[in-house]
């Protein structure tokens, strides 16, 4: 593979104004695609094999005009104190707000009045207008948007309190200006990394190149394959975070190679074939990661995942590519001013190839610790190999203490009582709240399937059953009277528990709701299915506890195979995996402490606690993992290279920490960045997302990478590179270390040598 890539690079380098061209084509393809789209996507979420789904999937069979996956809102009022709602003036108010709502849009389905629904509190002061659409959320007009909000104006014209709540005012998030700040760090970190501008400029530019073709894809295909905007938010995420670490690792190869005395071109090709490599099973490991996400089988999540792992291919590819490319435009100046400097001095005669050193005083082998002052990589690798069991130990106990709130996690699905507190949406939820107990806010629907009835028995009887059952558990406030369908055979009721959605009660309910109706059905033949956001979120959360263990099978497994290809070791990509494990449920940790616990809630802008996204634990196993591994391939394979070179296992961990600990560092610090960009969003997923992600790789790459990996090493010794030989016979040797590369460009120039001693000889006998 080095080989190949070493001529790819060189390749790239020499016809830089044709690859250039090519991704400035791609990118303009992508964003005309973009902008001539159809629509938004619509954030459709479903959960096949499901009681949940199945159950939507039967209203959407026997109630064909109910439109039960169409967006909802909830007009709340609420009385001056010392008045009623059914005061003539404030239900006349209420009754000209209703109208509104009813011919403000074509997208309307229905209105139901507050005062013919009997939706009134008990002291009177608060009623609620349910509105139904025809359409979901993100397939809303503005125009319809707007009738929405007008109309609940004008009920506040009229002296009420008017907030609405729902999934119809649904939008886009807001990132806000902590994403430029993000970018805007990535930027200080490359230019003190490099020294030079357009150093620091080149991974930046690939980066957002990247960025703009995945994310104009997604968008140009988002009507089409039904993407949710979140899966651009991710794409963006990931996609910066991974584009600026690969280019960063090969423009700092190519520095190094310029420093070693290459040609320009040739050290773009080394850099390539060396530094590429990692770039190549680095990118591999986040695509394994991202694209196992199928095995959950929640189509959002996999949408998601395959999504992101398309913008990592792209990053790759550009990293491979278009980075040579723009080192070949940029010349001299992608290095420092001192190196440009000393280029231009005059230069000693070269020492004849025949009476240099031996491989290990050269390239990256050569043991630079002899006259060069060491730099804070070296002297934290010595420090380690020093004191391996203290480093370990307080790391390992350190990352334990920070996982132990991962104990009281309490999964959930983002409802309106996690907006912020000066939204219309959560204003309108805790007014529910107030007048018509918590569970107001998160009904469940209860479907009860009569098709295959008892004889004997009827779908009236059996729904009346349902409901009688139901009313009488702990937790129930209300239970409607059923509705039935055109045909007579299937029956609605709506449940009212007397505690919040996000609550462990109201989970319990949806479970004995459901142990109980399944007593009735074996009675008389009639099934009861539970939906409804809560019965929603119970069977994603079970969905995911039974697919975590396949899932963490699947990408552990497959990158462990991968890892042991690349290190030729069996120890050290057990380590790996064991250390990327003990960073992600440190990082859970942290997220259940900030988001659930409050800790910090005001610094990171978290308004209100509650349970942790269902997608959460599983999400960040994939991500996570995946980014781990770049600085486990980035920073080991440098150690690995200088083990092969003949040196002992010490110093190949100082020699992988000289070359490699400045720009792992840098990668670290600059996806920390663009992960912390996305904690000011709006959204509470997006901020939940930006945190655990930027903690999780704070954690792995400086607690895990930078001291337990080098403390593991020290300790195991040669042992830790130690791989059975029948293995290493079944493994193909990809050669990441470019070791057949070097004997290759060894080798030609003593050919070529030997050739022209021969025409010097042949020419003086003639």
């Amino acid at each position: 593979m080095a080989t190949f890539l070493y001529k790819l690079g060189r390749f790239a380098f020499r016809r830089r104004r044709f690859v250039a061209l090519i991704w400035v084509a791609l990118l303009a393809v992508a964003g005309v695609g973009a902008a001539t789209a159809s629509a938004p996507a619509a954030d459709s979420f479903s959960i096949p094999g499901t009681e949940a789904q199945r159950a939507f999937d039967l209203l959407d069979q026997r109630f064909p005009g109910a439109n039960a996956d169409g967006a909802t809102a909830r007009v709340v009022f609420k009385a001056p104190k010392g008045e009623s709602m059914k005061d003539p003036a404030n239900k006349a108010a209420v009754e000209r707000t209703v109208h509104a709502l009813r011919s403000g849009s074509s997208q309307v389905d229905r209105v139901a009045d507050p005062y013919a629904a009997k939706a009134l509190s008990k002291d009177g002061r608060t009623a609620y207008a349910q509105v139904s659409y025809k359409v979901t959320g993100f397939e809303l007009s503005d125009a319809s948007k707007d009738a929405l909000k007008d109309a609940a104006q004008d009920g506040r014209d009229a002296g009420l309190t008017v907030e609405t709540g729902g999934n119809a005012l649904q939008a886009i998030p807001e990132t806000g200006a902590t994403e430029v700040i993000g970018i805007a760090i990535s930027a200080v970190v490359l230019v003190i990394t490099f020294g030079a501008l357009i150093a620091a400029g080149l991974p930046l530019l690939t980066a957002l190149i990247g960025v703009g073709i995945g994310v104009s894809t997604i968008t140009a295909l988002s009507s089409t394959l039904d993407l949710s905007s979140t899966t651009s938010t991710l794409a963006t995420m990931i996609g910066l975070a991974v584009g600026i670490d690969y280019a960063l690792f090969i423009v700092s190869r190519y520095r190094a190679e310029i420093t070693d005395g290459r040609e320009r071109e040739e050290a773009a090709g080394r850099a390539v074939g060396t530094a590429g490599s990692a770039v190549v099973f680095a990118g591999l490991t986040v695509v394994i990661a991202l694209v196992g996400l199928t095995v959950v089988n929640i189509p959002m999540l996999t949408k998601m995942g395959l999504a992101a792992a398309g913008t990592v291919v792209i990053a790759v590819l550009i990293a491979l590519t278009l980075i040579p490319a723009l080192l070949g435009f940029a010349g001299a100046r992608a290095l420092p001013r001192t190196a440009r400097t000393a280029s231009k001095a005059p230069k000693a005669p070269k020492v004849p190839k025949a009476h240099k050193g031996s491989e290990t005083d050269e390239g990256h082998g050569r043991q630079a610790g002899a006259g060069e002052r060491p730099n804070m990589g070296t002297r934290w690798a010595h420090f380690v190999l020093r004191r391996p069991v203290a480093v370990l130990l307080t790391a390992v106990i350190g990352l334990g203490a920070v996982a132990i709130p991962a104990t009281s996690l309490e999964l959930g699905l983002p409802d309106d009582g996690s907006q912020p507190t000066d939204t219309t949406q959560r204003k309108a939820y805790d007014l529910l709240s107030d007048g018509f107990g918590a569970g107001v806010n998160g009904p469940l629907l209860l479907v009860v399937d009569g098709r295959d009835v008892h004889a004997g028995e009827s779908v009236k009887s059996a729904a009346a059953r349902v409901a009688k059952k139901v009313g009488g558990l702990d937790d129930v406030a209300v239970v409607t009277p059923p509705t039935f369908n055109k045909a007579g055979d299937t029956a609605m009721l709506n449940v009212v528990p007397k505690s919040k959605p996000s609550s462990v009660q109201t989970e319990d309910l949806v479970h004995d709701i459901r142990s109980t109706t399944h007593g009735i059905a074996q009675d008389t033949g009639a099934k009861t299915l539970v939906t409804g956001t809560t019965a929603m979120n119970v069977d994603v959360s079970q969905k995911l506890n039974d697919a975590l263990v396949p899932y963490l099978a699947l990408v552990v497994g497959l990158a462990f195979l991968l890892l042991m290809v690349v290190f030729r070791s069996v120890l050290v990509p057990l380590k790996a995996a064991l250390g990327f494990l003990l960073s992600v449920v440190a990082a859970l940790g942290a997220v259940v402490a900030v988001f659930q616990w409050g800790w910090l809630s005001s610094v990171f802008g978290v308004e209100q606690t509650g349970p942790i996204m269902s997608m959460m634990p599983i999400f960040m196993v994939g991500v996570v993992f995946g980014l781990a591994m770049d600085y486990e391939v980035f920073l080991v394979t440098r150690m690995r290279e200088a083990f092969v070179h003949g040196e002992r296992p010490g110093e190949a961990v100082v020699t992988g920490f000289r070359h490699g600990a400045r720009v792992v560092t840098a990668a670290a610090v600059i996806m920390i960045s663009v992960f912390a960009g996305f904690i000011g969003s709006s959204d509470s997923m997006i901020k939940m997302i930006g945190f655990g992600l930027a903690i999780a790789v704070f954690f792995d790459a400086f607690l895990v990478r930078m001291a337990i990996v080098p403390a593991i090493l020290a300790l195991l010794g040669r042992s830790a590179w130690w791989l059975p030989r029948w293995l290493q016979k079944l493994l193909p040797n990809v050669d990441v270390e470019g070791e057949a590369l070097r004997t290759q460009l060894t080798e030609a120039p003593a050919a070529d040598g030997a050739a022209d001693a021969g025409n010097a000889r042949e020419t003086a006998r003639v």
